[in-house]
Formats: structure tokens, C-alpha cells, sequence
């Protein structure tokens, strides 16, 4: 079966929406709700956070959710129990994301034949080095069907982005600042000079925009210079708060369509 995150890019090109959460977060079994009521409020793909208890990329609101998740009792073991069945009823890409650590832990091999198990299709892992992933895990990743993201800032040179562009198979991740996560506001100038520059490199790979955007006016800003845009902190902020998972995902979708 075609890796559901290349069909999406094959089908749809442009404004694409993914929106990032921490999975046991706001309470330890909303994970599935979350995903499944994401899907049927528009968005093209799920970023799951595997909480860490050292996100070094990560801004307040996402550290935040991450200590709750812990406290709840998240882990990868029981995040794969909780997503043991998910492709019975959610049919957009997942993509789970986190830190090398834990992965390790839990063994890099078994990772990548639980993703394909369950109907994972691809990973974000800040801290995994391109150079390790290509000589030690990209042969286990592919054998897989599990697309490996990468990351790129405004400071990434372009020989460095074009080995990116090469080994990617899912989408290239722009981060659009070189702070962490979290609600920044507008699209400044400097970004969209970063924007402009990645898009004239013609690279191969579709792009998403990611980090600070946080209303429809930044993901469509975003998605003018790439493929689409991704939101976090934003989405977990609206997961604060009494009302039901249905309606806070719901209402926070409907800002953007």
C-alpha cells in the first residue's frame, strides 16, 4: 500500500493543514478523540508528540503539555496500544513526533515495524542527525513504509538543504524562526526572505511551514511560500478548558475554513 503522507502530496498541493498535539494531553486517553474529530474537521495530517521530558526545540505551551502527558502516564508503549486500531476509523496521514531518545529506547528497528504495524506513516525527530540516519537507519525506515521528516532553519545552508531535499520522502519541515515552538503573531520580513530563498531552490520535496503560525492570516501567509503550514501551540492552547474534545477541535478547525 502507497505511504499515505505521498498520496496526500500527489492528490493535494497546496494550503495544507497539519496540526501538531501531544498525545495523553489534556487527559491520557483523549488521544484518539483528538485524532479522529481532527480528520472530520478538515485537517490533512496529524502530528502526534511523544512527550519527552527534555524537548529542546519545544516552547512553553508544548513543554507544558509534555509534563502533563508524563504526569498522565503517557509513554510510546501505550501510545501504540492506544493507536493499535486507529486505521479502522481515521484514514489521513499520522506522522508521530518526538525526541531520539525514547526511540532508542524502545529500539529504533521495533519503532519502525510498530509504525508500519499500526499505519504510521512518517516521524519527525529533531535530534536524529541526517548523516546517522543515512548510514544506520534510513534502509530500516524505508523497509518500513515510514517516511523520516526533517527540519530546516534560516540558517541551514543550501548544500546541507539539497542532501534534505534528496533523502526526504514525505515533505521537507521549514521551521520558520530559529526560536522554539509557540504563538509568534505575524510573518515578518526576514521570514519571507527565508520562504523566498527555499522556494527558488526548486527543491523536489513539498514543504511545510512550521512553528509561530497560529491563525488563518499566518497559515495562509505561510502556505503562499510553501505547501502548506503546521500548527501546534495554537491547537493545544484551544484544547484548554471545559468543553468537550469535539467542540474545542471543532471550534479551534473553523478558523481556518
Amino acid at each position: 500500500m502507497k505511504n499515505r503522507l505521498i498520496a496526500l502530496f500527489e492528490k493535494k498541493d497546496e494550503k495544507i493543514l497539519s496540526i501538531y498535539f501531544t498525545a495523553g494531553y489534556p487527559e491520557l486517553n483523549d488521544t484518539l478523540k483528538i485524532i479522529s474529530q481532527l480528520e472530520k474537521s478538515g485537517a490533512d495530517l496529524v502530528e502526534i508528540g511523544m512527550p519527552f521530558s527534555d524537548p529542546v526545540a519545544d516552547g512553553p505551551v508544548i513543554q507544558q503539555s509534555s509534563e502533563e502527558a508524563l504526569k498522565n502516564g503517557m509513554t510510546i508503549h501505550l501510545l501504540f496500544e492506544q493507536l493499535e486500531h486507529i486505521r479502522n476509523n481515521v484514514s489521513i496521514p499520522l506522522i508521530l513526533m518526538g525526541y531520539l531518545n525514547p526511540v532508542m529506547q524502545y529500539g529504533i528497528e521495533d519503532f519502525c515495524k510498530k509504525c508500519k504495524e499500526i499505519g504510521i506513516d512518517g516521524t519527525i525527530i529533531p535530534d536524529l542527525p541526517l548523516e546517522i540516519y543515512e548510514t544506520e537507519y534510513k534502509e530500516i525506515f524505508e523497509k518500513n513504509s515510514l517516511s523520516n521528516i526533517f527540519l530546516v532553519t534560516p540558517q541551514t545552508s543550501d548544500e546541507r538543504i539539497r542532501k534534505i531535499d534528496e533523502l526526504s520522502t514525505g515533505f521537507i519541515y521549514m521551521v520558520s524562526s530559529s526560536s522554539t515552538t509557540g504563538v509568534k503573531g505575524a510573518v515578518n520580513e526576514e521570514q519571507i526572505s527565508y520562504f523566498e530563498r527555499i522556494r527558488a531552490m526548486n527543491l523536489r520535496s513539498k514543504r511545510l511551514i512550521g512553528f509561530g503560525i497560529s491563525d488563518k492570516v499566518s497559515f495562509e501567509k505561510s502556505a503562499y511560500y510553501a505547501n502548506g503550514a503546521i500548527i501546534g501551540s495554537a491547537f493545544i492552547n484551544a484544547l484548554k478548558g471545559k468543553e468537550t474534545i469535539k467542540t474545542k477541535v471543532k471550534e479551534f478547525m473553523q478558523r481556518f475554513y
